[in-house]
């Protein structure tokens, strides 16, 4: 009977052994003799004051546990046969320090209790030693349900599963066959007993709510399907058997059948031996069904949460890494294009304002050489012209050149500016100074020859107009009678010449005027083509030397982006590679769990949840 649960049994033994989990491996160990051992252990839980002790007793028909007002059951007490009554405290000996709870089996040492002290020994007032582990009371009693195999554990009333079995591991529910939750007719389940019924059906499959003290509420039955009724929204799958223990006692005392079943204690205790008699069949099967769904649960959580940082560390490991030097590759292509089209675009913007800016300079030398010329005579004011001809051109040419010297210092910086995120100065080297010999480079002004109003040219153009006036004048003077050389044509003759002399003199001023404007304007021009040529050139060369400048950081950084991108991804590809592995055989031992806990969950033939055995997201 017991060969096919206990082959998967034994199978998720050698699973938790494969696991490395010794604790699991223990617990499993321990289930696997507490279900080849033909006793059928029954727990008895719940709330103080609700009538376990007194259960137990009518289950037997014996005063076995303590009773009454005053009486606490502080021990837990295990009531099983005994030829002859007997009753002995057991304690273990103090946990050894580095020992983990229930990592093996204990040996106790029972101190033997006089029968009139049963109540001090659940109490706890007699039968310990002092510095002592945990302790638990043994009463044996000849019974024929305990003869039959049952051993009933009496439990200290508490509202929580850890209390359950704190005072000794006797009384742990994982130890238990079947768990008797005792609830009185008083009042309906409590939430805390609906949260102790939820917590033990997860990992023990037998439990029966056990409804005391029919007898003080009339009507016990209406409180009987509120229960069920709270089990089946709470989704708890126990059994509900309303009891009175006093009727049972009465009954037993009389002999009376009726008054005994209508106690409720036959259908308890038929359930107790159809437990008794398929625990090596229906219980065990139902057991490891349970214990293979929690040791799954436990083996499976740990290979759940390596999947997941797995696949958080693919984000944030080489592979994330990886993506980040792909990022400064594709960030230096795109710097290297931003660079490079900064300088050529700061360069040509450069020459067309170096060339606005030097023509603006020589418009406004050539409006103040002809508002100068308007007036000026160039014989006599020429020197001082030249001087500050020369000085202003010179000047223009500084100021051209220092405006280009800040240019480029502007555009290596701008072009630099692309190179900030690398964290370190991009500047050249080398920078701009003004030329020492700009003076030198202008070209030289020549001195216009212009036409000069000599002392015979002067005799000339007098005599020519002289000799018209005094024609035309000495012509009309004959009409009169008087001689054509008379002292009035002589006088206007004087007067034409020297009107001819001004007017010839302003003539020949505006000639000289013109002719020097025009050498001027010449001269600015061949000044504006030479500054600007080298102007340009020197615009040319920055833009060479900042282009072989950057090429060659791009050049070096590039080498260690790289270089720095090929380790990531050969980093990235052995990480790939050992956390595939690793995750093939995490989601191996996943499909061999599942195929443990699907074995399992065919000893029963019921359909149950699956278990999730992937990470969720």
């Amino acid at each position: 009977m017991a060969g096919i649960w206990l082959d998967v049994l034994d199978e998720i033994a050698r699973t938790c052994a494969a696991h490395g989990r010794g604790d699991l491996l223990q617990t499993v160990r321990q289930k696997r003799a507490q279900l080849l051992d033909p006793t059928l252990r029954v727990l008895v839980i719940g709330e103080p004051n609700q009538g376990k002790s007194q259960l137990i007793n009518a289950i037997i028909n014996a005063p076995a546990c303590p009773v009454g007002d005053g009486r606490t059951t502080v021990l837990p007490t295990v009531v099983q046969h005994a030829e002859a009554p007997t009753v002995s405290v057991a304690q273990a000996p103090p946990p050894a320090p580095g020992r983990a709870t229930g990592a093996a089996p204990v040996t106790v040492e029972r101190t033997p209790v006089a029968l009139n002290q049963v109540a001090a020994g659940v109490a706890g007032l007699v039968g310990r030693r002092p510095g002592g582990g945990p302790a638990y009371v043994e009463i044996g009693l000849p019974r024929a349900l305990l003869g039959a195999g049952v051993v009933l554990v009496d439990t200290p009333g508490t509202d929580e599963v850890a209390g359950i079995g704190a005072a000794a591991s006797v009384a742990a529910p994982a130890r238990a066959d079947t768990v008797l939750l005792v609830s009185d007719s008083t009042r309906e389940l409590s939430v805390a007993e609906l949260n102790m019924l939820l917590h033990i059906m997860r990992s023990h499959p037998n439990v029966v709510v056990v409804q005391s003290k029919t007898d003080l509420v009339a009507d016990w039955r209406t409180v009987a399907d509120r229960n069920r009724q709270h089990l089946a929204e709470a989704g708890v799958p126990a059994t509900l058997i309303p009891v009175s223990a006093a009727l049972r006692l009465r009954a037993a005392a009389a002999d009376d059948r009726a008054l005994n079943a209508e106690s409720g204690f036959p259908a308890l205790i038929a359930r107790l031996q159809r437990d008794l008699a398929g625990k090596a069949d229906h219980l065990a099967r139902a057991a490891v069904q349970t214990v293979a769904r929690t040791v799954v649960e436990q083996l499976a959580a740990p290979l759940r949460a390596e999947l997941a940082t797995q696949e958080a560390e693919e984000q944030s490991g080489p592979i994330s890494r990886l993506h980040a030097a792909q990022r400064e590759v594709d960030e230096l292509r795109r710097c290297s294009t931003r660079w490079q089209n900064t300088l050529t675009d700061e360069i040509t913007d450069l020459l067309a304002d170096l060339e606005y800016d030097l023509r603006d300079r020589t418009r406004q030398i050539l409006r103040a050489v002809d508002e100068a010329f308007d007036t000026a005579d160039p014989l006599v004011a020429w020197d001082t012209f030249q001087d500050w001809l020369e000085r202003s051109l010179v000047e223009a040419a500084e100021a051209n050149h220092e405006w280009l010297i800040q240019r480029c210092d502007w555009i290596a910086r701008r072009v630099a500016a692309n190179f900030d995120r690398y964290g370190y100065d991009v500047l050249p080297p080398w920078s701009m100074t003004m030329p020492e010999d700009i003076g030198e480079r202008l070209p030289e002004l020549q001195r216009p020859t212009v036409d000069r109003f000599t002392t015979g040219q002067k005799l000339f153009t007098g005599m020519k107009g002289s000799y018209g006036g005094m024609l035309m004048f000495g012509l009309a003077t004959t009409l009169a009678g008087m001689p054509m050389i008379n002292p009035v044509s002589v006088g206007i003759g004087a007067l034409f010449g020297g009107k001819s002399i001004r007017d010839e003199s302003k003539q020949l001023l505006r000639r000289r005027q013109a002719t020097v404007k025009t050498a001027i304007q010449r001269h600015v021009d061949d000044f504006f083509v030479r500054i600007i040529r080298d102007c340009r050139d020197a615009a040319r060369q920055v833009q060479r030397m900042l282009r072989d400048h950057f090429t060659g950081l791009t050049e070096e950084l590039q080498e260690a982006i790289v270089q720095s991108f090929r380790s990531a991804k050969q980093e990235a590809d052995t990480d790939a590679s050992l956390r595939e592995q690793r995750q093939r055989e995490i989601r191996l031992k996943m499909t061999r769990l599942a195929a443990v806990y699907e074995q399992a969950q065919q000893l029963t033939g019921a359909r149950s949840a699956p278990l999730l055995l992937e990470p969720q997201p």
